[in-house]
């Protein structure tokens, strides 16, 4: 399946965007070997930042994420995952355009919700 969107998610590499209220975004994209971890062979790290650069949200597969430990509870390993300041939850990639989609979906949702 060719993903349209991947040429558009590469060329964001190392770009960064100031918005207001001090809030930025930077993206960290490059391409990789798929692997059983990064199936669609992309590692990223999309994120926002306030004025204190303190990373407020994003959606990364730059590390592995290990659940909270339960008593007989195998190991799991996430690779795809969104930050939501200290809370960390699954991301199911689809695409590196939906994955653009979210990102700034989710960027909207979360400044709204710190300047109200």
């Amino acid at each position: 399946m060719i993903d349209h969107g991947l040429d558009a998610l590469l060329s964001l590499d190392g770009e960064v965007f100031p918005m207001d209220n001090g809030f930025w975004t930077k993206f960290e994209v490059w391409q990789v070997s798929p692997s059983t971890e990064i199936p669609h062979g992309i590692r990223y790290s999309l994120t926002l930042h306030d004025a204190h650069n303190l990373r407020i949200y994003g959606i990364d597969n730059a590390h592995a994420i290990k659940p909270t430990r339960k008593k007989y509870g195998a190991k799991k390993y996430t690779w795809d995952h969104m930050h939501k300041r200290n809370l960390v939850f699954n991301y199911e990639f689809e695409s590196a355009g939906q994955l653009i989609v979210d990102f700034w979906q989710g960027v909207e949702e979360a400044i709204e919700e710190l300047v109200r």
